[in-house]
């Protein structure tokens, strides 16, 4: 293991705007990694060593899906022992996503993995990408005295806030402060100097790293609203090839009392599909014992998310059905926090 002094980063760039640059005729091209020290001298303060991963072809966020994750996963397994900490660069779209996933496919994580980007390209005078990377780099880095490593957890590092990856939803696309953890303080915060809340980092046993790369994505997603028709809500709750709905429901965890609605409920849960509900509302959770709408669901089988966001009741999912069939194991395990992705 290398000292705090001589830490050893390794740069993942998956593709996104952070990593974009003008050339003389305006347009963007992907940056020359290999000159990223000599643009952005001052990485060389926080790690020693800094190599870079770039994957081929780049790949828009809006195209980022499972397979990607499990490359990921598979790059840091691979380089695990090599490295004291990773940056992941990534399009601003689907980070929340990506963090999310990788916080339960990443097992007894003992290093920092963040997700960074940027608004704007990094080339740019009044680009965020220069202080993103500079400050993700930097928290990669961080030991504590023991040498143990400051933040050993999936991240989002943006506009000077480092957020827990699987509580973080983007909520912002004009400005620099893209991201936002509703139900979960910062782990940090970069002003003149990085100031870390420890007893908020989530700490693993000291047990092997492993990864999770056996994903079922059968898992649909839906979201209530006014004048939804029978037809729509038939189609997402009963297909055949759906395991598990995610139902994003009003406020505190209500839905319609219309009894078509209540029926389709009752008939997709009988069919054994795993059926989690979560709110629409950024912050908050649900609570399906406060209103009679609310407890309809819970009667009917519907499970709480409790304070969960989509993304990471998405990639929960899919984590715990790659590793069973056993849809009932399934849903006792959602109500369980794993990663800190929930508050019980």
């Amino acid at each position: 293991m290398t000292t705090t002094n001589a830490a050893s980063v390794l740069l993942i760039y998956t593709g996104g705007t952070i990593g974009m640059q003008e050339d003389c005729n305006g347009a963007l091209k992907p940056f020359d990694f290999d000159s990223l020290l000599q643009n952005v001298p001052e990485l060389g303060k926080f790690a020693g060593r800094i190599d870079h991963h770039t994957f081929e072809p780049l790949i828009d966020s809006s195209d980022i899906e499972p397979s990607i994750w499990v490359n990921l996963a598979e790059i840091i397994r691979e380089k695990y022992d090599e490295y004291d900490g990773f940056v992941i660069l990534h399009g601003t779209d689907t980070m929340a996503y990506s963090a999310s996933a990788l916080s339960f496919m990443l097992e007894n994580l003992g290093k920092p993995v963040i997700f960074t980007g940027s608004q704007l390209p990094i080339g740019r005078p009044r680009t965020d990408g220069r202080e993103n990377l500079i400050s993700s780099v930097e928290i990669a880095s961080a030991k504590k005295p023991d040498g143990r490593a400051r933040v050993p957890e999936v991240c989002i590092c943006f506009d000077s806030h480092l957020l827990r990856g699987n509580r973080c939803i983007k909520s912002d696309a004009g400005t620099f402060n893209a991201f936002s953890s509703p139900n979960y303080p910062s782990l940090a915060e970069a002003g003149i100097s990085i100031v870390y809340n420890d007893l908020l980092v989530r700490r693993t046993e000291n047990a092997p790293f492993a990864i999770n790369t056996s994903l079922d994505t059968r898992v649909s997603i839906l979201k209530l609203h006014p004048g939804i028709t029978p037809q729509v809500v038939r189609d997402i709750m009963l297909g055949s090839d759906t395991r598990a709905v995610i139902i994003e429901t009003y406020g505190s965890g209500n839905a319609m009392s219309k009894e078509w609605f209540n029926a389709i409920i009752r008939q997709s849960a009988a069919m054994g599909k795993i059926l989690v509900n979560v709110t629409q509302c950024a912050a908050g959770f649900v609570d399906m014992a406060i209103y009679a709408n609310g407890r309809g669901l819970g009667q009917a089988g519907v499970i709480s998310g409790h304070d969960m966001t989509t993304e990471a009741a998405l990639g929960k999912l899919f984590f715990l059905m790659g590793q069973t069939d056993d849809n009932e194991l399934v849903k006792r395990q959602l109500e369980l926090d794993m990663r800190g992705e929930l508050t019980l």
